[in-house]
């Protein structure tokens, strides 16, 4: 067996593995036969590679599955938590059937497709989470620097200083927040364009087993199962159809949602600097010192109260609760930062 064949044969291998394992850890009996379906595919794909040697004229020497630690710490982590809190880390072992955790069962208003029309038809805007995560990027530029201000306030140096301070801050932060956004986004992306690649490989070499484990899917969440078969076997007849279904289904991927690495780093740097230039407006104004940090404080503790107001939206709780819970925590760090600042001032002073 080649490298190439060693290898896909291990990874089929693990995969049957760890998807007994899951399915021993979960407690409902619609899911864990899903995964012990799943976990059989796998065996069977695994032989498949086995015989796929033997063709080629190569051999297929007794191989021994041994576990990766990586799929023994998962395994032991299985133990103590359920599959649903581990999502992110079985789908980074490329499992499917992870979609079952991300949607609840059928019910009145939320169908499960029963057609080749229906599916694909509802997907989940990425527009509010990149609006929660612009809200969240003002608020930590916001927070950070204007502690950052207060803290250099506090020590009693000059205006000047405060606002070279302020402008360091900003630009530190909004560039660190950046470049972290960079590498997340990046990597995350790197990932689910390999699982996705993968999943494109295996559709054309196993068509009727894919479209097979596609129906086990929609079967454990509600469709009948003769009925769900169909829906698998009609995507086959559309390849890049089906492509999207399964990154969708089996491995609880969006195609559309991978997001720019770039994109994601300039808006979260935008969003941190929006939000950490408003404590500086007052300096950047020329208002005397203590005036300019009274005026600091208010417009810092305005915005909070703005933001905890746009974090309602995402949060579902009572508006004004969220407003004035956010004034708190900025009135808490500001002053600590003040306080601490202070206490540095006349121990070096």
């Amino acid at each position: 067996m080649s490298g190439s064949g060693n290898e896909s044969w291990y990874h089929e291998k693990e995969s049957a593995w760890l998807y007994r394992h899951v399915a021993a850890a979960e407690r409902d009996a619609s899911r864990r036969e899903l995964f012990l379906s799943l976990a059989a595919a796998a065996e069977q794909q695994a032989d498949k590679w086995r015989e796929a040697a033997g063709r080629t004229g190569g051999t297929a020497p007794g191989l021994t599955f041994t576990p990766t630690l990586r799929a023994r710490i998962v395994a032991r982590l299985l133990l103590h938590l359920q599959p649903r809190s581990l999502r992110p880390v079985l789908a980074a072992m490329k499992l499917r059937g992870l979609s079952v955790y991300g949607a609840p069962p059928a019910a009145p208003g939320h169908p499960m497709p029963t057609s080749l029309a229906e599916i694909g038809a509802r997907h989940r805007s990425a527009v509010g989470g990149s609006l929660r995560a612009a809200v969240f990027g003002v608020n930590d530029g916001l927070l950070s620097n204007a502690s950052l201000v207060l803290g250099v306030a506090g020590s009693g140096a000059p205006a000047r200083y405060v606002l070279t301070a302020g402008a360091a801050g900003l630009l530190a932060g909004a560039l660190s927040m950046a470049a972290g956004e960079y590498v997340s986004v990046r990597s995350q992306r790197e990932m689910y364009e390999y699982q996705i690649g993968l999943e494109r490989d295996e559709l054309a070499e196993y068509p009727e087993e894919e479209a097979e484990e596609l129906a086990l899917i929609y079967q454990a969440r509600g469709v009948e199962r003769e009925q769900a078969r169909a829906v698998g076997r009609a995507l086959l007849a559309r390849p890049e159809q089906a492509l999207d279904v399964l990154a969708r289904e089996e491995l609880g991927l969006n195609p559309d949602d991978l997001g720019s690495p770039w994109g994601a780093a300039t808006a979260s740097f935008i969003a941190f600097a929006l939000g950490a230039c408003l404590p500086l407006l007052p300096f950047l104004a020329g208002l005397a010192r203590n005036h300019a940090l009274v005026a600091t404080v208010i417009l810092t503790l305005a915005a909070l109260f703005g933001v905890g107001l746009a974090l309602s939206l995402f949060t579902g709780r009572n508006a004004l609760a969220g407003a004035v819970r956010m004034v708190l925590i900025g009135t808490a760090a500001g002053s600590a930062s003040f306080l601490l600042g202070r206490l540095l001032g006349v121990a070096v002073g």
